[in-house]
């Protein structure tokens, strides 16, 4: 049996007159950038995640470094992060000109833990990025109360966490701007790249929408920041509003496969991702651990079914990124992780017969 770790194609296929209908509707209008379905994303976007404003750019990385222009930091400042990312978490610190300081992570979530933050924090430190990995928010509660105590600014790397909540409330209400990317492999993917901002925050939300435009105010040609060209395509906005009346539909038949995953593997020899308490986890991946990770990869890609690591190696080990940490050994349960972690198909478009067959095929080995 074949199992593909993605499944675009299944998506358009599924959606296939929708999402026609919608892109002629945009070539044939004139209106390409910034029209009514960019509105209107924004807009239903914000009632999902229960935040006043939506602020549509052009990827998640770039939903990001506006939500750092737009609180200020820059040179001199610290960041408190995790290592155990992809990239555009941290460069996007790097290019504001402050420095990523790196905490290791819980073991069990693969998110950052809050019991060392305390430790990792100076009187440079001025924001702490949590990054909700695989589909997870990270311990929003204690960070939340760090940052409070010490006066920091939290900023969401939620890429991978739409619709994701904490105790029913979702992602992009636990910090001043949270980051979202609909790059195509995400639970809501645009053909493309896409991202948005969400805040609660009236004068991010008013800098955002500036920076995003060449920091252009309400009035044309007249400039109140330093910004850039990060619109969201009027196309991409109608094909994420045609998907996003699937997004509750498909999650579900994420959490469906992962039951699956969990119940036939769960006298296998590895270890299952942990859902804390209070969370709701959309399986953005569905992440294992083994300490033979890379002989069970052969062993299932023998078999016709495709895994991912997601992250062969931490960031503080690139070289650009290497004089922000402190070298091999200094973020233990991050090294380790990378060593152990193997991402299975998952996806909307899977089978049940394709997730048992990939849970029979990893307890055989």
């Amino acid at each position: 049996m074949r199992v593909p770790f993605y499944d675009i194609k299944s998506q358009y296929d599924e959606l296939q007159q929708p999402l026609d209908e919608a892109v002629h509707a945009v070539l044939s209008s004139g209106s390409y950038s910034m029209g009514q379905n960019h509105n209107l994303f924004e807009q239903e976007l914000a009632a999902l995640h229960q935040v006043k404003h939506g602020i549509a750019v052009n990827s998640g990385t770039d939903a990001l470094r506006i939500i750092m222009d737009a609180a200020q930091i820059g040179r001199g400042d610290e960041v408190i992060t995790s290592a155990f990312t992809f990239v555009a978490s941290v460069e996007t610190i790097v290019q504001t000109g402050a420095t990523p300081v790196f905490v290791d992570i819980d073991p069990a979530t693969f998110n950052i833990d809050p019991k060392l933050i305390e430790a990792a924090i100076t009187p440079r430190t001025k924001a702490i990025q949590p990054i909700h990995l695989f589909g997870q928010l990270a311990d929003v509660a204690a960070i939340g109360s760090l940052a409070e105590k010490h006066g920091l600014s939290v900023i969401e790397d939620a890429a991978q966490a739409i619709s994701s909540t904490y105790q029913c409330v979702p992602s992009g209400n636990f910090g001043i701007g949270a980051a979202f990317s609909f790059y195509i492999t995400k639970n809501l993917g645009a053909a493309g790249d896409a991202g948005l901002i969400l805040t609660n925050d009236d004068e991010i939300a008013a800098a955002c929408r500036s920076i995003r435009v060449h920091g252009m105010g309400r009035e044309r040609y007249y400039y109140d920041h330093i910004g850039y060209t990060s619109r969201m395509d009027e196309i991409q906005a109608a094909i994420l509003r045609v998907k996003l009346t699937k997004l509750q539909e498909w999650n579900q038949r994420r959490a469906e496969f992962a039951d699956i995953y969990r119940e036939r593997l769960a006298n296998a020899a590895v270890m299952l991702p942990k859902v804390s308490s209070g969370n709701n986890h959309t399986y953005h991946q569905f992440s294992i651990r083994s300490e033979r990770r890379d002989a069970l990869q052969a062993h299932l890609k023998d078999r016709g079914i495709d895994s991912m690591i997601y992250y062969p190696v931490p960031i503080h080990f690139h070289e650009p990124y290497r004089g922000f940490g402190s070298g091999p050994g200094s973020l233990p349960e991050t090294e380790k992780a990378a060593k152990e972690i193997l991402n299975l198909p998952m996806h909307p478009h899977l089978s049940s017969e394709q997730v048992e067959y990939v849970a029979s095929a990893i307890v055989e080995f």
